[in-house]
């Protein structure tokens, strides 16, 4: 089980990024994929996830209405479109995977996690 997440870089306030998390050795649609983010000092926060169960998205209420996750079965591969990015969004990002297809704020609950890709916010 591996996950690749890349699209991170630097972004003027407003501004708009999509990450991509690619899969490897197993199939997304089986699996709840979340993402996290983790600024210099601070704890892992949860940002977002899909449940592969039911389909059920999640978002934390800080980037609520700004950034949507998506599925492409096709590709195996989840996405994080970021838009009207504030500095405060500026993080390394990481997605994670858990075989429950549930999904859940707690890092712990994720057994896979990808490397993160650094996103900044800045003009």
């Amino acid at each position: 089980v591996q996950l690749q997440a890349s699209g991170g870089g630097l972004v003027q306030p407003g501004g708009s990024l999509r990450l991509s998390c690619a899969a490897s050795g197993f199939n997304l649609d089986n699996y709840a994929i979340g993402w996290f983010r983790q600024a210099p000092g601070k704890e892992r926060e949860w940002v977002s996830c899909i449940s592969s169960s039911d389909g059920s998205i999640y978002y934390a209420d800080s980037v609520k209405g700004r950034f949507t996750i998506s599925g492409d079965n096709a590709k195996n591969t989840v996405y994080l479109q970021m838009n009207s990015l504030k500095p405060e969004d500026s993080a390394v990002y990481y997605c994670a995977a858990d075989t429950s297809q549930l999904c859940s704020r707690n890092p712990n609950w994720f057994g896979s996690w990808g490397q993160g890709t650094q996103v900044t916010v800045s003009s």
